[in-house]
């Protein structure tokens, strides 16, 4: 997974297909407004890996993560070893 602070969003590139995360910074706050994965990706755990990834940053740069998407949040109340990042 990687950053891409050009285009507000982390990013995870599999067979040349790219899932990603659209987030907003603000202090002490990641806000995810939006997870997505092509199709092909789809159920393939692709977008899991991505917000393990995002959950990873979070917790590095000491900030929470303010779930707008509807995958974010139900992701991040299924991983309980995340829960503390819940903004």
């Amino acid at each position: 997974m990687r950053d891409n602070p050009e285009r507000s969003r982390f990013e995870l590139e599999v067979n040349g297909e790219v899932a990603y995360a659209d987030y907003r910074r603000q202090p002490g706050t990641l806000v995810i407004s939006y997870v997505y994965a092509p199709p092909r990706l789809r159920g393939t755990g692709t977008a899991d890996r991505l917000m393990l990834g995002v959950a990873e940053t979070a917790r590095a740069e000491g900030t929470r993560i303010r779930p707008l998407c509807g995958y974010a949040a139900a992701w991040l109340r299924r991983h309980r070893e995340h829960r503390d990042l819940l903004a």
